[in-house]
């Protein structure tokens, strides 16, 4: 069965136009809140938001839904995506929701999904509840609709817990810190727990007003991020996306350290502390061959999936990894969260900081990456990749990097486009590579 609404992270698209309408937001709180309730008990799912104007309409259109099937509705505001994940688990809830399109800018919207565990539902869980979508939900009667209220704590039982992540002999005392929170979900969480933990705290992007959510600001424009670090003195930066899931550092340089550097120090430093499960970490396959290299050197393994967070989760889970994420600074780690968490990667890269006494330039650069190069092919239709002028420039490619360098070559899940990266030791073979198959694809698309 193939999938209409949901894509590798919920449902997600443009706000006011499908499928990201009121309408369907209803309809997937009468499908979600049908399909989670098993047992006899009362039922109770989660709901928290990012800072976008349009998530005003979609918590209220989720909030009829869910009520409409007999679902008690607990809403939280704007939190970041992993306390939703946290708090689902912990109030015992059946379900959790967030409403976020993560880094897009603020006219996207989306609904993320969380079962009873913590976890993001499964791809057989999104389709069952999609069959729903098409279905007539029976609704409840009179007297079992579901009532709604908020938890107005819910923020501060998050920062506890993102706190306790950080380990108990340290502190931040002296650290000047900026944090940039993408005038997104975590405006008000990251620098509460960062002053809590006694750093001096330099916050930007904090001043959300509907429209603003990483309008220049956050992990996907750090340059905000670097002009402050540099002009405030600071020893380091902390860039978090719009849902707060994602983090990328800078330097007390200005230079971005990205989420290969990130997975190296903390998968590194457990290792040394005895705590790394499973053997290595979990990255995708456009994590750079550099940090391969480097976990070699160390005995550390890498297991490569395919990109999205959810497939490394999964081949985490499947493994005992407790390490793992992507180049593009999704960190998920297992002890402390059940899904990408920027604000508790933050605090495992400023322990690594504090004990280390050196500064952030140093302590974070771990390898020297590999040069790498990634460019797209827009097409029109049809399926490029399988003409046989493709398969021949990509045989011989394959050929020439045999030993010295990577290829990846893949559909983007989302768009008519097809993306082509190379890396390897030369940078002028690295190029070369590259744009022979672009112009290979660009042929065979014409």
């Amino acid at each position: 069965m193939s999938r209409q609404y949901f894509g590798t992270d919920g449902i997600r698209g443009r706000t006011n136009a499908w499928p990201m309408t009121a309408d369907l937001a209803m309809k997937v709180g009468m499908a979600a809140g049908t399909y989670f309730q098993r047992g006899s008990h009362r039922h109770r799912v989660v709901i928290g938001k990012d800072t976008r104007l349009s998530g005003y309409m979609v918590e209220n259109a989720l909030v009829a839904g869910f009520t409409a099937v007999g679902m008690d509705v607990v809403q939280f505001g704007p939190i970041p995506t992993p306390a939703v994940a946290l708090l689902a688990h912990s109030m015992r809830a059946d379900l959790g929701v967030m409403i976020s399109a993560s880094h897009n800018p603020y006219f996207d919207n989306g609904i993320k999904l969380f079962g009873p565990d913590g976890y993001k539902l499964s791809d057989e869980d999104e389709l069952k509840i999609e069959a729903l979508l098409e279905q007539d939900i029976p609704l409840a009667a009179s007297k079992d609709i579901g009532r709604a209220r908020r938890v107005e704590d819910a923020r501060g039982r998050y920062i506890h817990a993102v706190k306790s992540s950080f380990p108990a002999d340290l502190r931040l005392d002296g650290l000047r810190i900026v944090v940039d929170c993408a005038n997104g979900a975590a405006y008000q969480v990251a620098p509460s727990a960062l002053w809590e933990l006694g750093a001096d705290v330099v916050a930007v992007g904090v001043t959300p007003n509907g429209t603003n959510i990483n309008d220049g600001c956050g992990s996907t424009a750090p340059l905000l991020l670097q002009e402050t670090v540099v002009s405030s003195g600071a020893d380091i930066g902390i860039a978090l996306d719009g849902d707060a899931d994602r983090l990328i550092v800078v330097d007390e340089q200005g230079k971005i350290v990205d989420g290969d550097q990130i997975m190296a120090l903390i998968a590194a430093n457990f290792a040394r502390d005895g705590l790394l499960r499973g053997g290595g970490l979990v990255a995708t396959v456009m994590s750079n061959l550099g940090l391969e290299r480097f976990l070699s050197g160390q005995g550390i393994g890498l297991e490569r999936t395919k990109v999205g967070d959810r497939y490394v989760l999964e081949r985490m889970r499947e493994g005992g990894f407790n390490v793992g994420g992507e180049q593009s600074g999704h960190m998920i780690l297992s002890d402390y969260a059940t899904t990408g968490d920027g604000t508790v990667a933050a605090l495992q890269v400023l322990a690594a900081l504090v004990r280390s006494g050196k500064p952030a330039s140093e302590t974070l650069h771990q390898f020297d990456p590999v040069p790498q190069l990634l460019k797209n092919v827009r097409f029109a239709g049809g399926k490029p990749l399988e003409h046989e002028d493709v398969k021949r420039v990509i045989a011989q490619a394959e050929a020439e990097l045999d030993g010295s360098g990577r290829l990846v070559i893949r559909p983007s899940g989302t768009e008519p486009v097809i993306r082509v990266m190379a890396e390897g030791d030369r940078e002028d073979q690295v190029k070369d590579v590259v744009e022979r198959i672009c112009a290979a694809v660009e042929r065979a698309a014409a």
